[in-house]
């Protein structure tokens, strides 16, 4: 039984910890999304979402206390349940692989899948990290920092400086190219955000209220020269810094997951269907090169060979592993990230697997293309792949 793409939407990227969604719950920035995925497909009744499968990296504080039931709650009521999933920076993506999984399987007709991220609520390691005393005997390199295991990419796959200061350079450039022709207007749901300050002046308590509509990351003023001038941030001598690293962020993505049936039943024109997805592991010090595992897995499931796929969305986690993971399987530029990708739009952990999802099926509906591929890397040492055929 195939499973369906039948709608998509985003939240904008917001900076963090100071950006425009610093004061916005992840489960309610969630609930706002998937109420206007739901409204996009009138003839879906709520009650017949059967599960909501919600991707998170860091599921405690604001994004504890199985924030997925929390969403489904708020946007589609008691009878809907609700899961929450962590792959780390993978799991916007798993989650959509998961409810095409059991749909193939027909154990439901329709799921809402994605995921969501507040990096400004809770910290990328979270409040309390509990070192696994037998683990770090065994395998140290689990607990090097992720900006380090960039380093060792970068060492170990002779990226340049030079080099992964042009990656986010272009980055930021195809993002701003990507703005100003409203490539992102058509996915962005808008998001009232509601803020309360102390007004110094009147010495009073005020609360203004603002529309999201934007990306936040994509910086006009970005030039090779400025990059040049960063200073490295994780070792004295190497060569990722601030500017070539994805900025931490906060945002939500979901898409709908349908049935064959119920779109036939629903008269529905799906988007695109999931052809393929496939995790795998890598040593935890070069996490970043996970996709250079995780892809031809993906690419074997489909039947198809890299040279088929029309548009690659690669997290730039780093540009040091985007450009080593294009080194290694010699991916063409050309397809890859063609409106930005982490570096300048934002990384907000576990919902940019369902971003990148969102933005590369509508980057193949303007290319008119077939094939689309969403691709991470994974802390702790691992890679995802995901492929999509594109069909409406």
């Amino acid at each position: 039984m195939n499973a369906y793409i039948v709608a998509g939407y985003r939240s904008a990227v917001g900076k963090a910890p100071k950006g425009v969604f610093r004061f916005t719950r992840p489960d309610d920035l969630a609930a706002e999304v998937i109420k206007h995925l739901m409204a996009s497909v009138p003839n879906l009744d709520p009650a017949r979402v059967e599960d909501v499968i919600v991707g998170n990296a860091v599921p405690e504080a604001e994004q504890g206390m199985q924030m997925a039931r929390y969403i489904s709650l708020l946007a589609l009521g008691k009878t809907v349940p609700g899961v929450t999933v962590n792959r780390y920076c993978g799991s916007g993506v798993e989650t959509i692989a998961m409810a095409a999984a059991k749909i193939h399987a027909g154990m439901a007709d329709c799921i809402v899948a994605g995921g969501t991220e507040s990096m400004s609520l809770v910290p990328t390691m979270g409040w309390k990290t509990a070192l696994n005393y037998n683990l770090a005997s065994t395998h140290p390199d689990y607990y090097i920092g992720m900006g380090l295991t960039a380093e060792q990419v970068a060492q170990q796959f002779g990226i340049s400086r030079e080099e992964q200061d042009l990656f986010s350079y272009n980055s930021h450039k195809k993002a701003l190219a990507a703005q100003a022709e409203g490539k992102f207007d058509e996915e962005i749901v808008p998001i009232k955000v509601q803020e309360t300050f102390f007004d110094q002046n009147s010495g009073k308590k005020k609360t203004k209220e603002y529309t999201v509509t934007k990306d936040e990351g994509p910086r006009a003023d970005t030039s090779l020269e400025a990059l040049a001038k960063l200073k490295p941030v994780f070792t004295m001598d190497g060569s990722v810094t601030a500017g070539n690293s994805s900025q931490t962020s906060d945002g939500a993505a979901f898409v709908i997951v349908m049935s064959e049936k119920m779109v036939n039943e629903l008269g529905l024109k799906p988007i695109a269907r999931m052809m393929a997805y496939a995790s795998a592991g890598v040593e935890p010090r070069i996490m970043g090169i996970g996709p250079v595992a995780a892809i031809p897995v993906a690419l074997k499931q489909a039947g198809l060979k890299q040279d088929d796929i029309d548009v690659i969305e690669l997290n730039e986690a780093f540009a040091a592993q985007s450009l080593a993971v294009i080194k290694e399987l010699g991916l063409d530029m050309n397809k890859i990230n063609p409106n930005g990708g982490a570096i300048a739009l934002g990384h907000a952990l576990g919902s940019t697997g369902g971003r990148l999802s969102v933005q590369v099926l509508n980057e193949l509906r303007r290319q008119n293309k077939k094939y689309g591929m969403v691709t991470a890397c994974v802390g702790g040492g691992q890679g995802v792949a995901g492929i999509y055929e594109f069909l409406n």
